[in-house]
């Protein structure tokens, strides 16, 4: 491949095809050079193909060797496969266990014949951009260590807390009331002690796809520690609203079914939910207090059963919170 763009640069001083190839290369090169993030070049890497090479089908998917995981980042046309006759595809070797895979299909074989006959272009083109892909797949995975939570890919504490206060403040929205849900596994030590932390940390998976197909794209989930999770409600300020959400996470949780055995044996577990408010116009409450508050309020739901679900405003001062 490095040969390829050599061979370009010898032709294009008396070959116009081959200048005009060279354009197309660095035309690429430079747009790259001012994506803020990995997606946006994805976006720029279709939009070249599709600008020069008129190739609508095409996929930019991270893989994790460890984990034997695939991530799309982006995706545009109509889906396709490694393995079909009109598909093309470049690995972009990270030396790390992700790498990337940009992926891209022929409409008609007459499409497939004219892109076999440029591809020396292509292939030259995105050798040429490996090593700005390296630097943007590298920085994801970086921000990803810091941010998320390895086993569920939610955020961590920290980040959720740093990420709302910037949504709030950019927002032209102004949100009077912030409601946190705190959502615990009942006796989830139980599953460690039978199992393994395999299961666990399937159970915790599954307890985050649960959340996140109830709450709106403007919510933020965090996983604390161990089987707690928070959530940030932007999308409602709602008691109402929010406390169905809430149930509705407690009722969906309860039919997953998490396999534990070869022979198709299944768990199912439940989860309580505490709820408090934030009050942005309040001096004295504060987000940290809010989700100490909705913390106590799991605990108290936790003590009087499975499946509960409590708000920290009901709470009675001759009510016995035991947290241990």
């Amino acid at each position: 491949m490095k040969n390829s763009i050599l061979e370009l640069v010898k032709k294009s001083s008396h070959d116009e095809e081959a200048y005009k190839a060279l354009e197309k290369i660095y035309q690429l090169y430079d747009q790259l050079q001012y994506s803020s993030n990995i997606k946006q070049m994805a976006e720029d890497i279709y939009v070249w193909l599709h600008t020069n090479f008129n190739i609508d089908n095409v996929t930019f998917a991270l893989f994790d060797i460890e984990r034997n995981n695939r991530e799309n980042i982006f995706v545009e046309g109509d889906e396709f496969y490694l393995d079909d006759d009109m598909s093309f595809f470049f690995i972009i070797n990270t030396h790390t266990a992700l790498n990337a895979i940009v992926s891209f299909c022929a409409n008609s074989k007459e499409q497939h014949e004219e892109i076999s006959k440029q591809y020396n272009i292509i292939e030259a083109a995105l050798f040429q951009i490996s090593p700005i892909l390296q630097n943007g797949i590298i920085k994801k995975n970086f921000i990803e260590t810091l941010s998320l939570d390895s086993v569920t890919k939610v955020y961590n504490r920290h980040y959720l807390i740093e990420n709302l206060n910037k949504q709030m403040n950019l927002s032209k929205k102004e949100y009077n009331s912030v409601y946190f849900l705190m959502i615990g596994i009942d006796h989830f030590k139980a599953v460690i002690d039978e199992f393994d932390h395999d299961i666990a940390d399937q159970v915790l998976i599954e307890l985050a796809k649960i959340i996140h197909t109830n709450i709106s794209e403007f919510d933020m989930v965090a996983r604390l520690s161990g089987d707690e999770f928070l959530i940030s409600m932007l999308s409602s300020n709602s008691e109402e609203e929010i406390r169905k959400i809430a149930q509705n996470i407690i009722d969906d949780f309860s039919k997953v079914e998490v396999i534990v055995s070869e022979d198709g044996q299944t768990l199912k577990k439940t989860v309580c939910v505490g709820i408090d408010v934030f009050d942005t116009h309040d001096k004295n409450d504060s987000i940290d207090k809010t989700i100490k508050n909705a913390d106590i309020a799991l605990y108290e739901a936790k003590n009087r059963g499975r499946s509960q679900l409590f708000n920290y405003k009901d709470l009675k001062v001759e009510d016995t919170i035991e947290l241990f």
